[in-house]
């Protein structure tokens, strides 16, 4: 485990994605940004690691008690809590700005010596390279200047990381993948509903801080768990609210990147805080979720909250039900993120989605499902409307993808393709999933429909 620290904007995300040669962790020159600790497995200098992006270490509280210094607080908790876990601390310094902050953060590593390495910063062709140097007058071994934006000497500075790391004892790694491949979770909903308490719930520890204050998860944080003898891989997201309100650029690359773990995600739990209600933002993320085939489940947050009426949860789930018209077939779950209550359900219902979504029915079976639901509710027969459905197959598992060949595919119509949809998901077991058709016709048209 190797973990970066530093103050607020001394360059640790980009330093991150540069190791990563990818943009996992958001950068912006906005201090503070990285709040929780971002982690991803990389290679440096050939050696395998787990590399952790912290926030960043910021004494300075104009006003102690307002929300944002306790925030600030926690922050600086949770990355002093990484580093004692870590085997290899990359200490970060911006060349030429040596801050009380980092003298003290230098003095609370001092203990940490021998599994220290200290690289300085924004040193780009050389410059403040005497200030650099300085930095010795502190009892480092020895500094590395780099420039993590232009890639300056960070060659020299993986090697000496991977050198440091050469009497470690790494954690077992398995030599094979496991049968049965995790099953993929990503949280969404708007700001404040619970993702980050559900996230450490599941996990069993507090990777994601929790805040009353809307918008504190940034990244995606990544976990992962394993309920009754199944391997779960989950990921906290920022909010998503409605792009009118969003303002800043770092709550934009936010949102891009929860909506993006819909592409790497099995199944979306979308929360729904269950006293302020669902929204039109709530209905773009579930027809977002639907639209990619992924599998969906709609958890009634705070639940433990609503009053203990008979029915109050009948009724919530009618209306849901309602307001999302086309997706009656999702399920509605009660859930406390707080105290746990529900969230056995979910993962039960997590378990039986997955298997439908990766279920893969035979194509003489599928044709004679179609033959029986054309005799059960014939297709339109007037001048214009009129088509048969000659055959099908499914064509892809997760998401799950149907391929009809009719006769004319400009005549199946959104009312026939429902009741289509409708019949898979009752006759051939996949009740609680998105199912998309494409139609093909003799003439070449193709239409999809979902």
């Amino acid at each position: 485990m190797v973990v970066l620290a530093g103050r607020p904007n001394v360059g640790k995300s980009t330093f991150f994605n540069r190791l990563l040669h990818r943009r996992r962790a958001i950068t912006d020159s906005t201090p503070g940004l990285t709040r929780d600790p971002v982690a991803a497995g990389a290679l440096i200098a050939g050696k395998p690691v787990l590399l952790i992006d912290t926030g960043g270490f910021k004494l300075d509280r104009e006003t102690p008690d307002s929300p944002e210094s306790q925030l600030d607080s926690l922050v600086v908790a949770r990355t002093l809590r990484t580093i004692e876990r870590a085997d290899l601390v990359v200490l970060i310094l911006a060349a030429g700005e040596l801050t009380p902050e980092d003298e003290e953060f230098i003095g609370l590593l001092r203990p940490l010596r021998d599994k220290l390495v200290v690289a300085v910063n924004k040193t780009e062709g050389g410059r403040l390279l005497a200030e650099t140097w300085n930095l010795m007058r502190f009892g480092f071994d020895r500094v590395y200047p780099i420039s993590a934006e232009h890639g300056d000497n960070v060659g020299e500075l993986a090697g000496a990381i991977a050198e440091k790391l050469a009497d470690c004892v790494a954690s077992a790694v398995p030599t094979s993948a496991p049968a049965v491949p995790a099953i993929r979770l990503s949280i969404l909903g708007k700001p404040n509903t619970g993702k980050s308490t559900l996230s450490n719930r599941l996990c069993a520890e507090a990777a994601s801080i929790v805040s009353d204050i809307p918008g504190t998860t940034r990244d995606v944080i990544e976990g992962h768990f394993e309920w009754k003898g199944v391997d779960f891989a989950v990921m906290d997201t920022a909010g998503i609210r409605r792009k009118s309100h969003v303002s800043e650029n770092i709550e934009y690359y936010s949102v891009n990147r929860a909506i993006k773990t819909m592409d790497e995600a099995d199944i979306v739990i979308h929360l729904i805080d269950a006293i302020e209600g669902f929204s039109v933002q709530d209905k773009k993320i579930a027809a977002l979720a639907c639209g990619k085939g992924r599998g969906l489940i709609f958890a009634l947050n705070k639940w433990d909250l609503m009053p203990g009426m008979k029915n109050t949860f009948d009724a919530a789930r009618d209306s849901i039900h309602f307001f999302f018209g086309q997706m009656k077939y999702v399920p509605v779950l009660p859930l406390s993120s707080k105290n746990g209550e529900g969230v056995g359900d979910i993962l039960n219902t997590a378990v039986k989605m997955f298997e439908q979504l990766n279920r893969f029915t035979e194509t003489s079976k599928f044709n004679d499902f179609l033959e029986r639901a054309q005799a059960e509710s014939p297709p339109p027969s007037g001048p214009q409307s009129r088509f048969k459905i000659k055959y099908g197959v499914q064509v892809s598992a997760n998401p799950v993808i149907f391929r009809l060949f009719v006769s004319r595919s400009a005549a199946f119509t959104a009312a026939y393709h429902s009741y289509i949809c409708n019949k898979i998901r009752k006759d051939l077991s996949y009740s609680m999933i998105p199912v998309t058709l494409e139609i093909r016709s003799s003439g070449g048209e193709k239409r999809r429909l979902q």
